[in-house]
C-alpha cells in the first residue's frame, strides 16, 4: 500500500469518527411537500434559462440536463432562483431543495467530501422534521410580525414556510436558546448558512481565471475557502480532519463533467451564475439572522 493510499485510509477512519463534530447530528430525511405550498418540488424550471434577479442585457444560455449523473446544475440553479421571496425573505422548501443538489455535488467529489455531505443532510432533515410536527398548525402561525415591515413572511401560513416565519415563530415559542445548544430550526439554519458560504467561495474560486497562466488545484481552492469560513467555527481537531479530506479532492476535469462543459470558459460561466444565485440567498439569510442576533447561536 502506497503512502497516498495509507493516508486516504487514515483520513477515512478519522472522518468517520469526527463526522458528528462537523455539524451536529440530525434525523432521517423527511418529505414535506404538503406542508409548504408556495413551491413546486417537480420544478418546471429545470430545463429553462434560469435567469437571475438582476436585469441583464442578454438572456443567459439554457442549462440543460447532464445525462448519466445524479447532480444537475440546472436543477440547483432553479431551486436557488426560486428561494428568494418578497423583498428580503427566503422560502425554505426551495432552499432545502438547493441543498439536496449541493449534497449530490459533494457526493460526486468522492467519499471523503461525501462524509461532510452526510452531516449537511442531517441538518436539512431536522428542519423538514420540524415542519411536520403536529403543533405546526398553519392557523396558529398567523399573527403580527416581530419586525413590522420586514417580516413579510407573516403573510403566508406555516411556521416553516420561510426563514423569517421560522425565526418569528421559534422566538415566540421560546424554542431558540442563545446560551445552550438546541435542535431549533434557527440554530440548524445557521449551520447550513455557514456551510453555504464555504461552497459559494469554493465555486467562485473554481470559476476564476488562471493566475500567471496556471490553474490552482481544486484541493487548494477548497481548503482556502474552508479556512476563511467554516474553519472559524470548528475545533482544531475538526479543522485538521477537514483539511486532510481536501487532499482527496478530484482534479478540475471532473468539475467540467459535473456541469457538462468542455473547459474552463464554460465552467466559469456556469459556476459564476450559481455563485451569484447562492449569494442572493446567503445575503437574505444573513440579514434575517443578524436582525435577531442569531449569528452566534451555540
Amino acid at each position: 500500500m502506497g503512502i497516498k493510499s495509507k493516508a486516504a485510509a487514515a483520513i477515512l477512519v478519522l472522518l468517520v469518527f469526527l463526522g458528528s463534530l462537523w455539524l451536529p447530528e440530525g434525523g432521517l430525511d423527511y418529505h414535506w411537500d404538503a406542508c409548504l405550498k408556495g413551491y413546486n418540488q417537480v420544478n418546471k424550471l429545470h430545463q429553462l434559462s434560469n435567469t437571475s434577479a438582476a436585469v441583464e442585457d442578454e438572456a443567459p444560455p439554457v442549462l440543460k440536463t447532464c445525462p448519466g449523473q445524479s447532480f444537475q446544475v440546472s436543477l440547483l440553479l432553479s431551486h436557488l432562483l426560486a428561494s428568494p421571496a418578497y423583498a428580503s425573505d427566503v422560502l425554505l422548501q426551495p432552499y432545502l431543495s438547493s441543498w439536496d443538489e449541493l449534497v449530490k455535488f459533494m457526493d460526486a467529489l468522492g467519499p471523503m467530501v461525501g462524509l461532510i455531505s452526510k452531516e449537511i443532510e442531517s441538518k436539512t432533515s431536522i428542519i423538514r422534521q420540524l415542519a411536520l410536527l403536529p403543533e405546526n398548525d398553519p392557523e396558529a402561525e398567523v399573527g403580527p410580525g416581530m419586525n413590522s415591515g420586514k417580516n413579510e413572511a407573516s403573510r403566508d401560513t406555516g411556521a416553516y414556510h420561510s426563514v423569517r416565519s421560522m425565526i418569528r415563530v421559534e422566538l415566540e415559542r421560546g424554542v431558540v436558546n442563545f446560551h445552550h445548544q438546541t435542535d431549533s430550526g434557527c440554530r440548524t439554519l445557521l449551520r447550513l448558512h455557514r456551510a453555504l458560504l464555504w461552497l459559494k467561495l469554493f465555486l467562485e474560486k473554481l470559476a476564476e481565471a488562471p493566475a500567471a497562466g496556471r490553474f490552482r488545484s481544486p484541493s487548494e481552492l477548497c481548503r482556502e475557502a474552508y479556512q476563511s469560513t467554516l474553519a472559524q467555527h470548528h475545533t482544531w481537531f475538526v479543522r485538521r480532519a477537514a483539511e486532510l479530506a481536501f487532499i482527496a479532492m478530484p482534479e478540475r476535469a471532473l468539475f467540467y463533467r459535473l456541469v457538462c462543459v468542455q473547459g474552463q470558459d464554460g465552467l466559469s460561466a456556469v459556476l459564476s451564475r450559481v455563485a451569484r444565485a447562492i449569494g442572493e440567498v446567503y445575503d437574505r439569510t444573513q440579514a434575517a439572522l443578524e436582525e435577531h442576533a442569531m449569528l452566534d447561536l451555540p
